[in-house]
């Protein structure tokens, strides 16, 4: 089916950038030799922010990805899915391949999407109408359909139910074995394995099914979360293997494995149903939870006045580390004067964004980082261990309130940004495109007076008179060329080479929304035209 638009005039969107690492089939595995693929002097780790061509000319709304995971799902302003990342068990909706290269997404538009979710080794997509579709791992039955090795393309769920009634989903989470929806009317339900308690409904499944070897009950299709009748539920997130939930008046729900202390009820007890946060309670309205997010051995939840809570390891040394972990949800000290208004975590990274009276202000903290995910000029094994923010973003020429929404990979960040000038002055990546030297319309250098405008996304130059309409002046903001215009989120190319456009371009390869705050010149003085970079 076609995707239905979904662009609001309020709708905010954004550019893709990422930090961290691209080699997805090795991401955080080791060699036959023991030695780690980071280690590799051949390394693709990408040491700050750059800007992803492949997606620099799609109006991405909101980027998924899972601290237990190493792939990614970008959704845009018309309810389509760019997909890309590691392949395993064809989370990614494919077969045959071991990964979706970031410079060639994979587009998937079944119906118009709100919300994606990503697994280990499987992912859900929420369609605006209540639907769910799901791909990847299924052993345990945690794409929703019966138990099976692998689900190989994107299928639609049957479920979930409530008395016969088919509920509509509005947001999904998703675990290493496990999966867990919201829906509009705000129940909650789970699929997968009952490991742990994963599925909240009270028991942990667990049966022997021979001398020294034990196995879970699973269930193949949603059921409803036990314990939960009473509230409204209003927000979600998986861990590898646990459950934070948050009604619509701020209180907060764990269940799960409780390794850690990560579910922060003072014990490390697995809860086989959700269990209330007692500091989340009330009757102190600014002290309930307005956000919530589950880590890979964490929980966080951000309270109403913009306190920012942790529960169990986020560290490797100290208080909050494996030895030391944070038993029940503690403030962080270090930021409690911060405002904060969105968190994210990735495999070992912690993100915030702050709101300032100028703006935003993005912190990010953690330990064991390998491969620049935050974003930081040095790959180090031994990130902060206090909240700051990353010196590539802070001593750079983009402003962190230009950081709009971050997502946390197992071993790379993703970070959804406000297009400006000065954002265009990040690296892209890939860096090296190998555009042609001189117009390619006309095939003519004309000299230095006039130097051909580049396309924000390829690279390639075009004089302004060799457009149709030719152009006065360089248009203020981003510019695609006819080939990007046509064709975004279309794959990069990496040498140079593509069809030989014809003179009779169009106009529309200009991008006609000025960025935020700006209008287009209108007259040839004011402006230069872009030169080679």
């Amino acid at each position: 089916m076609s995707s239905a638009k979904l662009t609001t005039p309020d709708q905010q969107w954004g550019r893709v950038l990422l930090c961290g690492g691209t080699d997805w089939p090795r991401l955080g595995k080791k060699d036959k030799g023991g030695k780690k693929a980071q280690d590799d002097p051949t390394s693709t780790d990408l040491l700050e922010p750059h800007i992803l061509r492949s997606l620099s000319n799609v109006r991405a709304v909101s980027i998924h990805a899972s601290c237990c995971g190493c792939h990614c799902v970008v959704l845009d302003t018309d309810g389509v899915a760019w997909l890309f990342g590691r392949n395993d068990k064809a989370c990614l909706g494919l077969t045959g391949t071991d990964a979706i290269s970031e410079n060639a997404p994979r587009r998937l538009a079944p119906h118009a999407l709100v919300h994606a979710a990503c697994g280990r080794n499987h992912t859900l997509l929420v369609g605006s109408e209540g639907q769910l579709w799901s791909a990847g791992a299924n052993h345990a039955g945690q794409c929703g359909h019966p138990a099976c090795p692998e689900v190989q393309s994107f299928k639609l769920v049957n479920g979930p139910k409530l008395g016969g009634t088919k509920e509509k989903v509005i947001k999904a989470g998703a675990g290493i074995t496990f999966s867990v929806v919201l829906t509009e009317s705000g129940k909650v339900f789970a699929f997968g394995s009952e490991e742990k308690g994963q599925l909240g409904n009270g028991q942990a499944g667990e049966r022997i099914v021979s001398a020294g070897k034990s196995a879970f009950d699973y269930e193949t299709e949603p059921v409803l979360v036990k314990g939960l009748g009473e509230y409204t539920m209003a927000d979600i997130s998986c861990g590898p293997q646990h459950t934070i939930a948050m009604d619509k008046d701020g209180r907060v729900f764990v269940w799960g494995y409780n390794g850690y202390c990560r579910l922060g009820t003072g014990n490390q007890a697995d809860q086989l149903a959700p269990k209330p946060v007692p500091q989340f309670l009330g009757p102190n309205e600014i002290t309930m939870a307005s956000h919530v997010i589950a880590g890979p051995s964490c929980s966080v939840v951000i309270d109403k006045q913009g306190m920012f809570y942790m529960a169990g390891k986020w560290k490797n040394t100290g208080d909050g580390s494996g030895g030391q972990p944070f038993s029940t949800f503690k403030f962080i000290q270090d930021i409690m004067g911060c405002k904060i208004i969105h968190v994210a975590c990735g495999g070992v990274t912690h993100w915030a964004l702050a709101q300032e009276d100028d703006g935003v202000m993005t912190i990010a903290f953690g330990q064991g980082a390998l491969n620049g995910t935050f974003s930081r000029t040095t790959s180090t094994s031994s990130s902060s261990p206090s909240p700051a923010s990353p010196p590539s973003v802070s001593s750079s020429d983009l402003p962190s309130s230009h950081f709009r929404r971050v997502a946390g990979g197992q071993n790379t960040s993703f970070i959804l940004a406000v297009p400006s000038e000065k954002l265009s002055d990040l690296p892209r990546h890939p860096y090296e495109v190998n555009p042609p030297e001189i117009c390619v319309v006309c095939d003519e250098d004309t000299g230095e007076d006039d130097s051909p405008l580049e396309c924000d996304k390829c690279d390639y130059p075009y004089h302004l008179q060799c457009l149709d309409p030719p152009l006065d002046a360089v248009p203020d903001g981003e510019w695609f060329c006819p080939h990007c215009a046509t064709t975004p989120g279309g794959p990069v190319s990496l040498d140079g080479t593509r069809p030989k456009p014809t003179r009779g371009v169009k106009r529309s390869a200009v991008d006609e929304s000025p960025k935020p705050g700006q209008k287009r010149k209108a007259d040839a003085q004011s402006a230069a035209p872009k030169r080679k970079k």
